[in-house]
């Protein structure tokens, strides 16, 4: 578990990552009690959110070709940077209180653009900063670094936003990105040779025939297409509508916070074991999203939401670090972001749907039937997923 904390360039990226998705967490938690608080409209949430997402969808495939032409780690300083500048003019909107839905959605457009500019760069990084021996150990590390800034953002933002208000909590947001920043500023790898000169569409094409010459790759990011579309609706959209009417905003934030904790604890595992056939086990176990949804469909009170959202993290990371480790001993280090560009792309590019139409569908059928029909849909798409002979084959080495 230790071994990969000895490379400084691992420490350097993983703490990096860490801080962003830090960073992240606090500003789910503060932008969506921010918009509720001036329109009141889970809609109005909806359109918020659906733009940062469709920000991703559109810049994800960018992400993967500038990460596999130019040093990866000064793309996540510019990332960072970025980020901060718009995280910045939202909470100045906010504390201000020239705040507007077409404002705050844009500015969420940027902060979307440069997460999916970042993304293939972070993941692909990991490769460059350990030797191969030890793959396995350091994504596991990395991914519960990552999940620990999550548990701390999300129990933070909570409290933050009870004691401080959402503007504040947004400015706090934007210092964690420039520390983030700072942090990746301490890789320093060498970029894998290309292959011949860029060339954008091309380069996309290499990608493109990379990722679908494999059918468990592309398989498994169509079933996270419909589970993250579900997942945002359900968790990120309705979910703090039902906390405003159960449980409260500050254990909201506590709630959200289960899931990372329990992320943390599935990471610490899968960094000690993980069956041969990882991918088909992480598979499986991604059925377990539905149980929040029914929870909060059915009984969202914090004793039984906080282990539907233990439970899940934990299940999801033995997925998480199956799915990586998959593609970085498959798939070649020169194309690598790439074909994680076309996994973003494919994972984000339902987002938008799930969390503009999760406000009206909940309002033209009712919060349970909605979440309920959510929950049916993970199921379904994770046992098609397990029937695919490549899902169930591939081993890891």
């Amino acid at each position: 578990m230790r071994a990969p904390l000895r490379y400084r360039n691992f420490r350097g990226l993983a703490a990096g990552r860490s801080l962003m998705y830090f960073g992240n967490a606090l500003a789910t938690v503060a932008l969506a009690f921010a918009v509720l608080d001036l329109t009141g409209s889970p809609v109005a949430l909806g359109i918020v959110l659906g733009s940062r997402s469709a920000a991703l969808v559109v810049f994800a495939l960018l992400g993967g070709v500038l990460a596999d032409r130019l040093p990866r780690s000064v793309i996540l300083q510019g990332a960072c940077a970025v980020a901060a500048a718009s995280q910045t003019a939202i909470a100045a909107s906010v504390l201000t209180g020239v705040a507007s839905v077409p404002l705050l959605a844009a500015l969420s457009m940027v902060n979307g653009a440069v997460a999916a500019v970042g993304l293939p760069a972070a993941v692909s990084l990991t490769p460059q900063t350990v030797p191969a021996h030890l793959l396995r150990q350091a994504n596991a590390v990395a991914r519960m670094g990552i999940m620990f800034g999550m548990a701390v953002g999300m129990s933070a933002g909570g409290g933050a936003v009870g004691l401080a208000g959402p503007g504040w909590t947004l400015a706090l947001n934007a210092a964690v990105f420039a520390a983030a920043g700072a942090a990746f500023g301490l890789v320093r790898v060498a970029l894998p040779p290309p292959t011949g000169p860029s060339r954008p569409l091309h380069d996309l094409a290499e990608g493109w025939n990379e990722f679908t010459s494999r059918p468990w790759v592309w398989i498994v990011v169509l079933q996270f297409m419909i589970v993250n579309a579900v997942w945002a609706g359900g968790v990120k959209v309705l979910g703090p509508a039902v906390a405003d009417e159960t449980i409260g905003r500050g254990l909201w934030g506590l709630v959200l916070s289960a899931e990372t904790a329990g992320a943390l604890v599935g990471g610490l595992l899968a960094a000690r074991w993980q069956p041969r056939r990882a991918l088909l086990f992480g598979v499986s176990l991604t059925g377990m999203d539905a149980l929040p949804l029914l929870t909060l469909g059915y009984s969202p009170t914090v004793p039984f939401l906080l282990p539907a959202m233990f439970l899940t993290g934990l299940a999801l990371e033995q997925f998480g670090v199956a799915w990586e480790v998959s593609l970085q001993q498959n798939i070649p280090p020169e194309k690598l972001a790439r074909v994680y560009s076309y996994d973003a792309l494919g994972s984000f590019v339902a987002l938008p749907i799930g969390e503009t139409a999760a406000g009206p569908l909940a309002a033209l059928v009712g919060m349970r039937p909605a979440l309920a029909g959510g929950a049916v849909l993970v199921v379904a798409a994770c046992l098609v997923t397990v029937s695919v002979p490549g899902v169930r084959t591939l081993t890891r080495h």
